[in-house]
């Protein structure tokens, strides 16, 4: 039994792991512009007492001119809300350490890369820059945004630490920036010294909350960080700030500033929610037809619990004459953006999908959420937190949204009771009657 429990445990690390790196991929490779993030920016600085300075404009931040170039090349007309605090803190002299938490979409790779951009000396040809990713994939694409934003800034190069860049031993690394995963970085520091980490002025470490999801990351990347002299700048950013990530964050980061998202919770405001009453999945699926059939609906998204019923009902959905997109945990992660954009473009209206595909993904023009099953944790209880995330995929960009939950037992209905309760939020039974309203906020 300890030998099973053990494979199930590390299966179980690797799936999470594998499930969040792909998802940060994903949320990179189907962004096309920033988030436009209502969470107010909590601060909390080392010092106190000195004055805290954000910016609206890139111009106020003095950057060499080729990077400013570089910065408008890539499409920022003014910096995003984390950019606004963050960048003054990461440029500052003496540099500043740093611990932030950014979604996916908020601008802050860039911020980071910029960082790293203008503390390196295009004259010393050797590492001076570090920044560690939890992936070969999420490497590249940081490494992509270090080439639009140094385009004219051609005298700084940048090197992989990933696996299978086999260098000679021996070899002395000229490239200024070194972006890799951990263990590639800990090798080319220790074993085979490519990298002198005492010349080391940036150490990044991105997307925290899914390196410590394997634990030889976790390791690796302190080993690398107990290298670095005192003096190199400390940046990191997780998406999410659970305990164990905070601990992780402060044995990286000695003294830092602190930039934190207070939580959202008022997205609920502008959603309308109803709940439809069904006996068997067959019915749930009857139910929907008849709102389609009396409403107009711009674009949807329906959540399933599983694989199996995610595909099912959007075969069904098909046959009706819907035009249906399926994303599924199955689809390689480049398979999976490409479903959004065809979505993203309005080829398909209807998008259905299962909890993992779904984070981050933001269409302006879905009008309506459907919970075909309400979203549950591993022991049964509502997952509230998926619940807010689900539905607030409607009612952004400060337009009205519409969410509507199927309930086919006593089970689910006692699910949605205890929603309704954490959220302080009542949610109507849909009826004919409530058509010519919803019909305004679907269309």
């Amino acid at each position: 039994p300890t030998i099973l429990f053990t494979i199930f445990f590390f299966f179980f690390l690797f799936h999470f792991k594998e499930d969040k790196a792909a998802q940060s991929l994903l949320n990179k490779l189907i962004r096309n512009n920033l988030v436009n993030n209502t969470n107010q920016v909590e601060v909390l600085q080392k010092d106190p007492n000195s004055p805290l300075y954000s910016v609206k404009s890139f111009e106020e931040l003095r950057l060499k001119p080729q990077l400013l170039q570089g910065v408008y090349g890539m499409g920022f007309n003014r910096p995003s809300k984390i950019q606004e605090t963050a960048l003054p803190m990461m440029l500052a002299e003496p540099p500043q350490n740093l611990i932030a938490q950014s979604q996916s979409g908020t601008g802050k790779t860039a911020a980071f890369v910029l960082a790293m951009l203008s503390h390196v000396d295009p004259n010393n040809k050797y590492p001076q820059c570090l920044c560690v990713s939890p992936t070969y994939e999420l490497a590249l694409q940081t490494g992509k945004v270090i080439e639009q934003m140094g385009k004219h800034y051609p005298e700084v190069k940048l090197v992989y630490a990933i696996r299978g860049n086999k260098l000679q031993r021996g070899w002395k690394l000229e490239e200024q920036i070194v972006i890799g995963t951990p263990g590639t970085m800990l090798d080319w520091c220790s074993k085979f010294k490519f990298i002198d980490p005492k010349k080391i002025k940036v150490f990044v470490l991105d997307e925290a909350d899914v390196m410590i999801a394997t634990q030889g990351h976790q390791d690796q990347s302190i080993r690398i960080q107990r290298m670095l002299p005192k003096s190199c700048q400390m940046l990191l950013f997780s998406a999410t700030f659970e305990e164990t990530v905070w601990n992780f964050a402060q044995r990286i980061v000695p003294d830092p500033n602190i930039i934190k998202l207070k939580r959202e919770e008022e997205t609920l405001d502008t959603i309308k929610q109803y709940f439809v009453l069904c006996n068997s999945k067959e019915e749930k699926f009857h139910a929907l037809c008849n709102i389609y059939g009396a409403i107009t609906i711009a674009q949807a998204m329906i959540f399933c619990h599983t694989r199996k019923t995610a595909g099912w009902l959007a075969g069904e959905l098909s046959r009706e004459g819907h035009q249906v997109a399926l994303l599924s945990g199955e689809m390689q992660v480049e398979q999976r953006a490409a479903v959004i954009e065809r979505f993203r473009d309005g080829k398909e209206k209807v998008l259905v999908t299962t909890n993992v595909c779904a984070r981050g993904i933001d269409v302006e023009q879905v009008s309506v959420v459907i919970n075909f099953d309400l979203p549950v944790d591993k022991d049964g209880n509502p997952d509230n937190e998926t619940y807010l995330h689900r539905i607030g995929r409607t009612g952004r960009f400060g337009k009205r949204g519409l969410a509507i939950n199927m309930v086919d037992s006593k089970m689910s209905m006692n699910i949605l009771n205890r929603i309704q309760e954490h959220f302080n939020k009542k949610i109507e039974k849909l009826d004919t009657d409530d058509l010519d309203e919803i019909e305004k906020i679907a269309s």
